[in-house]
């Protein structure tokens, strides 16, 4: 299943006042343009999932991947990234700097089915690699796991061969749903988010990685490394 999280852009989608000035409407048609590049490489990027998933549901018992979502960066996102990491808005910094313009989740139904696509994708030819980083080994201090990939994507356009980063998150099913209610609780919420809270989401990031792990056991059909 495949879920999409955003549209596309367009130039009259894009707030210009009146009285903008010509490297303001510059930035507007660039803005443009690379919502327009990055939906290609998120499109090639994607129809390889999508290849994987329907290899699976055709050849073998079981799929790896439970559903895909994807989505492009929105523009006041980008725009607060840039502006947290100390740089100006333009479209050479966004190319520079921002490698989740375009980005894939994808949920699984274990933790070996996360390693398992990681090393379909590591050892793909389309696809090259820039970087890993694995907080399901090493969790965020939030309690945070996930797996994230940064992989270069080549997309053929008018002008030749273009590469762009395309960001592919790796995660099992529990761990998505702590990461959406735990983004919800601290930042969506109208309560006031305490120390507290922070060290019961911990506590629960703990309890759902030792789920997995048991889930994982059981489909697997090992025994239980306890007794009753």
């Amino acid at each position: 299943m495949m879920i999409e999280k955003s549209g596309s852009i367009r130039l009259k989608d894009i707030p210009i006042p009146s009285g903008a000035t010509p490297e303001q409407r510059e930035l507007a048609q660039g803005m443009v343009r690379v919502n327009h590049l990055y939906r290609s490489a998120l499109k090639v990027a994607v129809t390889q999932m999508e290849i994987l998933d329907e290899e699976f549901a055709s050849l073998y018992d079981h799929s790896p991947i439970h559903h895909i979502e994807y989505r492009i960066k929105t523009l006041e996102s980008i725009s607060d990234k840039l502006r947290r990491r100390g740089y100006d808005v333009t479209i050479d910094n966004i190319y520079a700097y921002i490698q989740d313009v375009a980005g894939i989740r994808v949920i699984c139904n274990y933790l070996d089915d996360i390693y398992y696509l990681r090393s379909l994708l590591t050892r793909s030819e389309s696809f090259k690699v820039l970087r890993e980083v694995d907080y399901i080994q090493q969790p965020k201090e939030s309690g945070y796991r996930s797996l994230h990939l940064i992989i270069d994507v080549p997309i053929v356009i008018s002008e030749g061969t273009l590469h762009l980063p395309v960001e592919i998150q790796l995660r099992t099913i529990a761990m998505d749903m702590w990461a959406s209610l735990e983004h919800e609780l601290r930042y969506k919420s109208d309560r006031n988010f305490s120390d507290s809270d922070a060290a019961r989401l911990r506590l629960c990031s703990e309890a759902i990685s030792e789920i997995d792990r048991e889930m994982q056991d059981i489909y697997q059909g090992k025994e239980p490394s306890y007794h009753e």
